[in-house]
């Protein structure tokens, strides 16, 4: 599972693909949810991943 940030909130997702203007997104059955143009789009997360509670600031 994957979750698309972006201004207008948070789309989750099964899978994705890259495009030349942006991200497809799309759900378990392979129907497209949405394109997100990469001008819009502020992070695309795996939702699997364990995250650290506390942020950490990289030197």
């Amino acid at each position: 599972m994957f979750r698309a940030h972006f201004p207008d909130g948070d789309i989750e997702c099964e899978r994705y693909e890259l495009t030349e203007y942006g991200v497809d997104l799309y759900n378990d059955e392979d129907e497209l949810l949405a394109f997100v143009p990469y001008s819009n789009l502020i992070a695309l997360m795996n939702e699997e991943v364990e995250r650290d509670p506390e942020p950490s600031i990289a030197d």
